[in-house]
């Protein structure tokens, strides 16, 4: 069986991002741990957001508000001495489902750029609630003493985290790809294409469309709780509109509607924009052009260009014969 670029491509960088930590204790450079550690954690934060731009059409511009939701999660429960992760993760999934319900079920009822600026509207909301917390540091943010312990096992150790949110991730690309090609999934996508259609042939698409909200709202509220024991901080930045912007230009680089799309493109950004702020501090002039190039390249992201790139080789490798 032939392996296509688009299969061994993602496949090769998942085993990359598996040996990371070998990689860095090879080379005593924990600084990979932590730069790889947040790659890995915005990749689970993008493939989240993927299902509703890639799959539903619902592009979220407040998405950050549910990575906020989970870090601040972390962030009170520490301040008040609770440290035990399975209490952090069993907030963290009810509370952003909570959040989630509500502002899906108003946001859902419209559609277009109503449906951008409401979820970009509800994030700033709750930016603002988190600066007004003094008790939690306000606009300041909020340190964290120690990360959540699951039993003996703590994410205060780097490997222990890293390989926590590379599961996650791994876990997150495995359901993801079960639940589009599931009925539930199909009726997502249906209704992204037409959703009158999809009403009238019986299927209450706004209670599919509220299902898809609530789990990439859970989904990205694991990634920020993981954030929160990768950085041992928490801020109302973390849910900020540029935050939200961000995990956009992820999906929409990567690929979106593809699951894997995402996780290269959180690869990309963040690995280009570190190695352009270690030559200039102005490195935003240069990493814009280069997002705008690599998505007039392929419009499906860097993802798709390995599609094309796959087709390109494969005429040449069998060129069509011209007519005698």
């Amino acid at each position: 069986m032939k392996l296509s670029l688009r299969t061994a491509v993602p496949a090769l960088l998942l085993a990359a991002l598996a040996l990371v930590p070998v990689y860095a204790l090879l080379a005593q450079q924990p600084f990979y741990l932590t730069l790889f550690g947040r790659i890995v954690i915005f990749a689970i934060a993008a493939v989240s957001l993927d299902l509703l731009i890639g799959y539903g059409g619902m592009v979220s511009f407040g998405h950050a508000l549910f990575l906020g939701l989970g870090a601040y999660v972390v962030g009170i429960m520490g301040y008040h001495g609770i440290d035990n992760g399975f209490a952090h993760l069993g907030v963290t999934l009810a509370l952003c489902a909570v959040v989630g319900a509500i502002t899906g079920l108003i946001s859902l009822r419209t559609s277009g750029i109503a449906f951008i600026m409401i979820t970009l509207a509800f994030a700033q909301m709750f930016y603002f609630l988190a600066v007004s917390l003094k008790q939690y540091g306000g606009d300041d943010g909020l340190s964290i003493a120690s990360g959540s312990r699951f039993g003996s096992v703590t994410l205060d150790n780097p490997n222990v985290l890293y390989y926590a949110a590379f599961l996650v991730l791994c876990l997150c690309l495995w359901a993801g790809s079960r639940l589009v090609k599931a009925r539930f999934g199909m009726v997502v996508r249906g209704s992204r294409q037409n959703d009158r259609r999809m009403r009238a042939l019986g299927f209450a698409t706004l209670r599919y469309k509220l299902v898809a909200y609530i789990i990439s709202a859970m989904v990205c509220g694991v990634a920020g709780m993981l954030y929160a024991n990768l950085t041992h901080f928490t801020s109302p930045a973390y849910m900020a509109w540029t935050a939200s912007g961000d995990l956009i230009v992820m999906v929409v680089l990567g690929g979106f509607g593809s699951l894997v799309g995402p996780v290269i493109g959180s690869t990309a950004m963040l690995l280009i924009e570190e190695l352009l702020k270690g030559y200039t501090e102005h490195w935003m002039i240069i990493f814009g052009p280069l997002i705008v190039m690599a998505v007039l390249l392929s419009r499906r992201g860097l993802y798709g260009l390995l599609g094309d790139l796959e087709v390109r080789l494969a005429r040449r490798a069998h060129p069509v014969e011209g007519k005698a």
